[in-house]
């Protein structure tokens, strides 16, 4: 699973969705605040991205904000593409669903690349948790459920990189 990068250096992940707005914005205030209350925040660069141009430069929808705030948790982003240079910048690019991989791959450059990528709901404990989907066409009954499936995913993710990650998350400084 680990990536090769240099030991010492925070590690990168960056969460993906289609729009940037719900779901991976969310993902990226959630591990940033699970990583922050243990106390590992300066080991992590932490970010999010879509697949498509719908949002650049905007906001995440009002209902992710108000989730994550209903939870305590920080937002503070604006909606970014995913772009080639990702893929050197961060060690895991991870999808929120099938179509977001599919489109990662078309994205990711040819030969060899820093990041792993791969399915952000492959890490929950909870294997009904493989897609997270998107509640963008819901109500805020979705984005609840979209944030505790974040959550039980956050926390599987933080606990893999706690074994697999262990020598780099020693060599960097809290």
């Amino acid at each position: 699973m680990a990536p090769s990068a240099e030991s010492g250096k925070p590690i990168g992940i960056l969460f993906v969705c289609l729009g940037n707005i719900c779901r991976s914005p969310m993902a990226e205030a959630v591990f940033s605040h699970i990583v922050a209350a243990r106390g590992l925040a300066s080991k992590f660069h932490i970010d999010s991205a879509g697949t498509a141009r719908y949002h650049v430069g905007e906001r995440p929808d009002g209902r992710t904000i108000a989730t994550c705030n209903k939870h305590g948790v920080a937002m503070d982003h604006f909606g970014q593409l995913l772009v080639s240079r990702h893929f050197a910048e961060f060690d895991y690019i991870l999808c929120m669903d099938d179509d977001n991989l599919r489109d990662c791959k078309h994205v990711k450059p040819k030969g060899q690349s820093r990041a792993k990528h791969g399915m952000f709901g492959e890490y929950s404990e909870d294997k009904g948790d493989r897609v997270v989907t998107d509640p963008y066409y819901g109500g805020l009954k979705d984005f609840e459920l979209m944030y505790e499936r974040i959550v039980r995913c956050s926390e599987g993710l933080l606990k893999q990189l706690l074994q697999v990650e262990k020598t780099r998350l020693e060599g960097t400084g809290k």
